[in-house]
C-alpha cells in the first residue's frame, strides 16, 4: 500500500482523525497539545496518527491535504484545519457540535 493509499484509508476509516506530533497522552509540540485539549473537551473519542512515528505520512500529507502544517484535524473525510482553526471553532462552540454530530452519525452507522 502506498503512503497516499494509507492516508486515504486512515481518513475514510476514522470519522474523527487528528494527525499530530506525539500522542494525545504525550503530545510532542504545543500546537498538537492545544488541538488534543480542544478535541478532548468535546467529549468524544477520536483517532490519531503520530507523524513523528510515520515520516512517510509526515512528508506526503501536506501535499495531499494542501495544508502545510501539523496538527491536521480531519472530520468525516474533510480537512477541518490546524491548531488555530481548531481553537477558534472550539471557542465559538462549533467544534463541539461538529464532533458530536460526526460521532453520533458514526455510532448510528455501526
Amino acid at each position: 500500500m502506498s503512503t497516499l493509499e494509507k492516508i486515504k484509508t486512515q481518513i475514510s476509516e476514522n470519522p474523527i482523525l487528528l494527525y499530530m506530533k506525539g500522542s494525545p497522552k504525550l503530545p510532542s509540540c504545543g500546537f498538537s497539545a492545544q488541538a488534543v485539549q480542544a478535541l478532548s473537551g468535546c467529549g468524544e473519542r477520536f483517532a490519531y496518527v503520530d507523524i513523528l512515528q510515520n515520516p512517510d505520512i509526515r512528508a506526503e500529507l501536506p501535499a495531499y491535504a494542501n495544508w502545510p502544517t501539523f496538527p491536521q484535524l480531519w472530520v468525516d473525510g474533510e480537512l477541518v484545519g490546524g491548531c488555530d482553526i481548531i481553537m477558534e471553532m472550539y471557542q465559538r462552540g462549533e467544534l463541539q457540535s461538529l464532533i458530536k454530530e460526526t460521532a453520533d452519525k458514526s455510532r448510528a452507522a455501526e
